[in-house]
């Protein structure tokens, strides 16, 4: 099921024996727009502390009461390893977090899943992870991170060919593998108050200095895409026609 990033937010996280808090925003990796961690706000509970929880640990979604049961406990929450969420999340951040609560690093670029106490990491993969691989991707020279905010991108200028077309709204993600399989597209300025949305592997640069994106399609393109309507869940059916407008091969072949 395709899920808009924006309805999730909010949602609240249930562990077994209480709330953690709810969903802030999303961390995912800007290489293969895979969502590595929910942000939860915790609110009054560890006074206002963001914790980051990865999604393999997310139980089945209660759409209707907006709920995410989690296989942890408050405790394990609460003495969890301190991640400043408002900075870049390092490479070892990600290594501490993923040795205390046992989960497995992500290989291959795929969602790695949570590991029972008596499963283990071979010594040969955490030597790997500790020079140089972070879940699947090399580390950044700079600050050894490829984690970026799904709020940060939010409001970002989008670039077609021939000009700007709008603004970065939503996120469409996978509800099971949580790849990010569409950018949402504001284009009230342009095409009165209509959205669209692009795949994020036609995107052919993101400025993350200037706020802008560069999609390869061209504005007449968008403007006579298939309509979206963000108020219905993005289907297989709707997919189908957008990639035949667009001439471009589909991602589930």
């Amino acid at each position: 099921m395709l899920l808009s990033i924006r309805n999730l937010s909010n949602y609240k996280i249930e562990a077994n024996d209480g709330s953690i808090g709810q969903v802030d925003s999303f961390l995912f990796d800007d290489q293969n727009w895979l969502v590595r961690f929910l942000v939860v706000d915790t609110a009054s509970w560890l006074s206002g502390r963001k914790v980051l929880i990865t999604p393999s640990a997310l139980g089945k979604p209660d759409g209707l009461m907006k709920v995410f049961p989690v296989e942890l406990t408050r405790e394990q929450v609460e003495g969890s390893p301190d991640v400043d969420t408002e900075k870049p999340v390092s490479r070892q951040q990600e290594i501490e977090l993923n040795n205390y609560y046992n989960w497995y690093p992500y290989l291959g670029g795929m969602l790695g899943s949570v590991r029972t106490t008596e499963e283990h990491v071979s010594p040969a993969l955490e030597e790997q992870s500790e020079k140089e691989q972070v879940v699947g991707v090399k580390a950044d020279k700079k600050n050894n991170s490829h984690l970026r905010s799904s709020k940060e991108l939010i409001g970002y200028k989008i670039h077609a060919e021939d000009g700007q077309i709008g603004h970065v709204e939503d996120f469409i993600v996978h509800g099971e593998d949580w790849i990010i399989r569409y950018i949402v597209v504001n284009t009230a300025n342009w095409l009165s108050d209509r959205e669209v949305i692009i795949p994020p592997n036609w995107i052919k640069n993101i400025s993350w200095a200037d706020s802008e994106v560069l999609v390869d399609v061209s504005r007449e393109a968008v403007k006579n895409s298939p309509r979206f309507d963000p108020a219905v869940p993005v289907n297989r059916e709707y997919e189908i026609r957008l990639y035949d407008y667009y001439g471009r091969p589909v991602y589930w072949m």
